[in-house]
C-alpha cells in the first residue's frame, strides 16, 4: 500500500466530512498510543489552524502523559489537558453505592464490576470531547483502527463514540506504515499497544493473539483453525457494538 497516497486521501476525506457536517476542524483524544498520534497528525495536517489534540488521565501512567506531549510537539497540534480522576472515582463510587442499596443486595461479580468501572473511562473521555468539539465546532476524530474494529476491541458508546473515523479502513499494521510516512517519533511506532486502562495492559494480551497475525488474517485469509475461530468468535460477541441499537417495528 503506498502510504503517501493514503495520507493525502485521508486528509482530503477529513476536510471533506467535517464541510460536509458544517463543522469547522476536529479534536481528537490523545492517548499517548500510535494510532491516536497518526490521527493527530492527519488532523493538523487537514487543519492546521483548527486543530486540537486532548490528553484526558485517568489514573494514566507518566510515561502515556510524556508521550502524548511529544507526540503533539511532534505534529504540531494544540494539546490541552482535562484530567478525569476524581470524576471517574466520584462516579464509580456513587454507582457502586447505588447498587448496594439494592434490597437483592450487593451480588455482583466483582470481576464485572471492575470492567464496568474501567469502561467508563473511555465514555468520560469521549463525553469530554464531545463538549469540546461542540464548544468549537468542530467534529471528534477517533483512533480505532480496521483489526479493533473487527473482534470489537473497543469500548461501545466510548471510544467509538466518535463522528469519524479516518483508520477504520487500516489494520493496525498498515497504521503502523502510515505512522512513519507521517513523521510519527519511532519509539511511539514500537511502544506496546495498549488501551492504558489499568497498568501493565497491552492489546496482544488481551486479544490472545498479536495483530500481526490478525492483520495477516483480515487482509490475506491465512491463519491456524485456532486463530480463524477466536476471531470468528469475537466479531460474534461484538457485533452489537457495531450496529445502530435494534428498533422494534410497529
Amino acid at each position: 500500500m503506498e502510504m503517501q497516497l493514503v495520507r493525502e486521501r485521508l486528509v482530503l476525506w477529513l476536510r471533506e466530512k467535517v464541510s460536509e457536517a458544517g463543522a469547522r476542524g476536529l479534536v481528537v483524544g490523545l492517548s499517548g498510543g500510535i494510532d491516536s498520534a497518526v490521527v493527530a497528525a492527519l488532523a493538523r495536517e487537514a487543519f492546521p489552524q483548527d486543530s486540537l489534540a486532548v490528553w484526558m488521565p485517568c489514573q494514566s501512567s507518566d510515561a502515556d502523559a510524556r508521550d502524548a506531549e511529544k507526540v503533539a510537539r511532534t505534529v504540531g497540534i494544540p494539546l490541552i489537558t482535562v484530567t478525569l480522576d476524581r470524576v471517574w472515582e466520584e462516579l464509580v463510587d456513587r454507582l457502586n453505592d447505588a447498587l448496594a442499596s439494592l434490597e437483592t443486595g450487593a451480588d455482583e461479580d466483582p470481576g464485572a464490576l471492575r470492567m464496568a468501572a474501567i469502561n467508563v473511562k473511555p465514555r468520560l473521555r469521549m463525553t469530554s470531547l464531545h463538549y469540546i468539539a461542540r464548544a468549537k465546532g468542530y467534529l471528534v476524530a477517533g483512533a480505532t483502527n480496521r483489526s479493533e474494529l473487527t473482534v470489537g476491541y473497543f469500548t461501545k458508546f466510548g471510544d467509538s463514540g466518535v463522528d469519524l473515523m479516518p483508520l477504520g479502513g487500516l489494520v493496525k499494521t498498515q497504521v503502523w506504515e502510515l505512522a512513519r510516512e507521517l513523521g510519527i517519533p519511532e519509539e511511539i511506532i514500537r511502544k506496546a499497544p495498549s488501551a492504558g486502562l489499568w497498568e501493565g495492559q497491552t492489546d496482544e494480551q488481551e486479544l490472545g493473539m498479536t495483530y500481526a497475525e490478525l492483520d495477516r488474517y483480515l487482509l490475506s485469509g491465512e491463519g491456524s483453525a485456532e486463530l480463524k475461530a477466536r476471531v470468528a468468535r469475537l466479531e460474534a460477541q461484538s457485533d452489537h457494538k457495531r450496529r445502530m441499537p435494534p428498533i422494534f417495528e410497529v
